[in-house]
């Protein structure tokens, strides 16, 4: 079924087109594996504390270990024991004394305060503690950060390094995670050459084939690369079906608009079906998705920059999603504008922006020169995409716009 239109004579919107994706059943299995391997990596099991951390009461800071109740007049008290990370004092602290202590080690028995060892004078076996000092302080009790049973990450978290970090905090070596998403990836056009091959009059570079590649696999999908296919209805209706076969997703970028020479859609449409083509967005209004076989397929526009363009906008939750995590939406910030752009009302405009410091100190973004799709150069001279709405009109200097950090979609 090919969902081109939506009632009104509309095309479906970005936001319906994200919700048809998430509708789709995400990759089955799971695995376990290292932390140390798990970056990047989808889990897919909550994780539970089994004991609460920090696992016992410790000392925030370097000094003395003492029971608040035992400091008299003079503020003296005897040193009798050190204690060291790792090293707990074998016996409690005795009435009237003080124990010299070091930061994360295991207060002593009976010790509820902690002086810093700036604000203490030593005399002799004794130490003096400062006159203001506060019962309680300078104390970490146990279960402080994470309590014993509580979920510190929950099924669907794509792991971050601090993930992994709170992960081995609790004790874990290993998660569980979802199996890597198997993607093939594909161009199509006659005039596509590999880098680094001869470069006959009227032909390119590929680039697309290899910055989504790139993008998918700083995803944590498994790519399977899958070539530059000609423009021909029978090479590419073999290409799709192989790749179909081998993996769950397929991503081809080309061959999506109504010329006579581009045949991916016609094909996908033969061997599989299509959810829906074209979208109101600029770059990259010829964007598809569907299935091929059991594969689901995402049809990129042959532009460069509409390439990347929908796939971060698009594929990026289409892949996230397959991977069964919770989170795909992109971080979005408010930034002032600082230039002036003619929009048209009706469609989802990308703006390569660049962030600055307008006047007043307001973080702002000013756009690349040209807002053409072929303009790779802008995506390398950017920092993230400006984001304008179906429904805003002309962007004046001065307003509020919408902007996506290209670090918040890898």
């Amino acid at each position: 079924m090919v969902v081109r239109e939506m009632p009104g004579g509309k095309y479906m919107s970005v936001d319906e087109a994200i919700a048809l994706v998430r509708g789709r059943p995400p990759v089955r299995g799971a695995e376990p594996v290292a932390v140390t391997e798990a970056l990047g990596r989808v889990l897919a099991e909550d994780v539970v504390a089994d004991a609460p951390v920090p696992a016992y009461e410790s000392s925030a800071m370097d000094g003395y270990a003492l029971r608040f109740a035992d400091i008299g007049v003079d503020r003296r008290l005897r040193v009798d024991g050190r204690v060291a990370a790792g090293h707990p004092l074998a016996t409690g602290l005795a009435r009237g004394t003080a124990a010299r202590i070091f930061t994360g080690a295991a207060l002593p028995h009976g010790a509820d305060t902690v002086a810093m060892q700036e604000f203490c004078r030593l005399d002799g076996d004794s130490v003096i503690v400062p006159p203001d000092l506060v019962r309680g302080v300078n104390r970490r009790d146990a279960g402080e950060d994470i309590a014993a049973g509580s979920t510190v990450l929950a099924a669907g978290t794509r792991l971050r390094a601090q993930d992994i970090g709170i992960a081995t905090a609790v004790g874990r070596a290993s998660l569980r995670v979802r199996r890597r998403l198997r993607v093939g990836v594909l161009v199509t056009g006659d005039e596509l050459r590999p880098p680094g091959a001869p470069l006959p009059p009227g032909c390119i570079y590929d680039s697309n084939r290899h910055t989504v590649g790139a993008a998918l696999r700083g995803l944590g999908a498994e790519v399977s690369d899958y070539g530059i296919v000609p423009d021909n209805r029978e090479a590419i209706r073999d290409a799709l079906s192989v790749a179909a076969a081998a993996n769950s997703l397929v991503v081809s970028t080309g061959g999506m608009s109504e010329g006579e020479e581009d045949h991916v859609r016609a094909v996908v449409q033969e061997i599989g079906s299509l959810d829906f083509w074209k979208l109101p967005i600029k770059p990259g209004r010829p964007v598809a998705v569907g299935s091929v076989g059991e594969a689901a397929f995402l049809g990129l526009p042959g532009n460069p920059v509409s390439a990347m363009i929908t796939f971060w906008v698009l594929g990026r939750p289409h892949v996230l999603h397959l991977m069964g995590a919770t989170d795909i939406t992109p971080t979005r910030f408010p930034v002032v504008a600082l230039f002036d752009y003619q929009h048209r009302p009706g469609r989802r405009e990308f703006l390569r922006g660049r962030l600055r410091v307008g006047s007043g100190g307001r973080l702002g973004a000013e756009t690349f020169g040209s807002t053409g799709s072929g303009m790779l150069s802008s995506l390398n001279w950017s920092d993230g995409l400006i984001e304008l709405s179906e429904d805003a009109g002309a962007v004046a200097s001065g307003d509020i716009v919408s902007y996506l950090p290209y670090h918040g979609l890898e």
